[in-house]
């Protein structure tokens, strides 16, 4: 079974994707208690799409995050360099261009995105910053940007109880209604690698963002980070 590194090698990481893609939307379902639908939905509000936008939403796997910017009248592109999440996609959703594409060496041209998103994948590209400067190059100027992540619990008691359900709980739950639950060990370790909300903050800032601010989900589980593009 295919477990990726935290050196996040990307053939690695995609071909763990490839292996967890038909049972993903159900396993963290069950993982997050149900909360992955309320954090889309966060998502959703904080990206505020309009009718007749463009709208680039990356690491997009089975394109189940796709579906509340179709459902509000925008262009979604759903992209993702999982093939295997791609093809799942598509039989769920014939009607959606999913497009197959890497974060760090986007296949769009400049400026052409009024928003973009990204949700629980951004911690999985190798070359974080990178894909901080790709996404603001196809955003159109003013394009907005939401990142939805794991973040860092603001409380540490909670912190404790969090880490503790990451590195004991979710492997054995995932063993049970994952196709790969080695995959969710990887999972639950880059979680914890990832960086709290003001330092992803600031990396968004040092990519050329403007505007950026964050609201933790969940106590602070989840973080939703907002930008601007600023360029003229």
């Amino acid at each position: 079974m295919t477990r990726a590194s935290l050196e996040k090698q990307p053939q690695e990481v995609a071909a763990m994707f490839d292996g967890v893609a038909a049972k993903y939307d159900l396993t963290n379902d069950v993982l997050s208690l149900g909360q992955t639908r309320l954090w889309r939905r966060a998502v959703a509000q904080a990206l505020d799409v309009r009718a007749g936008e463009l709208v680039l939403d990356l690491g997009a796997g089975t394109a189940t995050s796709s579906l509340p910017f179709s459902a509000a009248g925008a262009d979604v592109v759903p992209c993702d360099f999982s093939l295997g999440m791609l093809r799942e996609g598509k039989k769920r959703h014939p009607e959606l261009p999913l497009t197959a594409g890497d974060a760090t060496r986007l296949p769009f041209a400049d400026g052409v995105f009024d928003a973009v998103t990204i949700s629980f994948a951004l911690r999985n590209v190798h070359d974080t910053d990178a894909a901080l400067r790709e996404m603001r190059r196809v955003a159109k100027p003013g394009g907005r940007l939401v990142i939805c992540e794991f973040s860092h619990p603001t409380l540490r008691p909670f912190r404790t109880v969090y880490t503790e359900y990451l590195m004991r709980a979710l492997p054995p739950v995932a063993e049970k209604v994952s196709s790969n639950p080695d995959a969710y060990v990887y999972l639950a370790e880059s979680i914890r690698a990832w960086p709290d909300q003001r330092a992803l903050a600031t990396r968004l800032q040092d990519a050329g963002w403007s505007k950026v601010a964050w609201r933790n989900l969940t106590g602070g589980i989840v973080a939703l980070h907002r930008a601007t593009n600023p360029l003229a």
